[in-house]
């Protein structure tokens, strides 16, 4: 006889088991409703949100910035203490759901602790450079004009290209950066298109079925729709990372809607 407390082994079980598809359906109804209230968020309320990302962000002193919201695109204005903090303020504004374009008008005003020479600037971003192990010594070429850096070169990995731009972005006396090398793999460029398909199946990250990837011998062209920002970064990423790509065109559209239209 079953325990009166527990019941019989099989109706326990048809009690708690779930199908993958009762899952899975489950979650996509769940993500469904999720998505609706993002799409009827006015512009208000996606400034205010906008505003709250911004206050949560340690790197950021909202005081000195100012947000405009049409249609779900944003433009940052203001001032910003150094080139770092307006990176993290546009960086902020990408996390918020809702948001389906950019404008960035922050203006970079240093304080004066802050100002560095041309010649300083160059110096402190060779080194930082030359200090980084993956970037080979002497492939990166910096120019200086007004706290401005403009980064050249030919490197053969996209991470070593962000590397590079990382590790001057946040030094102290720099305005903005422009990120001029380019990507050129030693490698040869075989079954790109389908290594990108298959890293994009793998990711957690990345709907897979609703980005195509198109090749052209090294270039890379991305296409389809994208709930958010991060997602469609993270799909840039992945296609840098497939051997012998030298450029990747993102044309993936940001529309929150989409998830739930048929």
């Amino acid at each position: 006889m079953p325990h009166p407390l527990l019941g019989s082994p099989s109706a326990g079980l048809l009690a708690t088991e779930n199908s993958p598809r009762d899952i899975r359906k489950s979650t996509d109804l769940e993500n469904s409703n999720k998505m609706k209230t993002i799409a009827e968020k006015n512009d208000t309320e996606l400034k205010n949100d906008v505003l709250a990302e911004l206050t949560y962000e340690p790197g950021v002193n909202v005081t000195d910035i100012g947000v405009l919201v049409k249609d779900g695109a944003v433009t940052l204005n203001g001032f910003a203490s150094s080139y770092g903090e307006k990176w993290n303020a546009v960086s902020a504004t990408k996390r918020v759901a809702g948001v389906r374009a950019i404008a960035d008008d922050i203006v970079v005003k240093l304080p004066s602790s802050q100002i560095r020479s041309d010649g300083d600037i160059a110096a402190a971003a060779a080194n930082q450079i030359t200090w980084f192990t993956s970037i080979p010594t002497g492939a990166v070429k910096i120019v200086v004009r007004e706290g401005w850096l403009t980064l050249e070169g030919t490197l053969d990995w996209a991470y070593q290209k962000n590397d590079a731009q990382d590790n001057v972005q946040y030094m102290a006396g720099v305005k903005g950066v422009t990120n001029l090398i380019t990507v050129k793999s030693k490698l040869a460029a075989t079954d790109v298109k389908q290594s990108i398909e298959d890293a994009f199946e793998r990711s957690a990250l990345i709907d897979a079925e609703k980005i195509t990837v198109e090749t052209a011998g090294h270039n890379v062209t991305l296409g389809g729709k994208v709930r958010n920002h991060a997602e469609r970064d993270e799909a840039e990423r992945v296609a840098w990372s497939a051997s012998g790509v030298w450029s990747v065109d993102n044309q993936i559209e940001v529309k929150w809607s989409w998830g739930f239209e048929n």
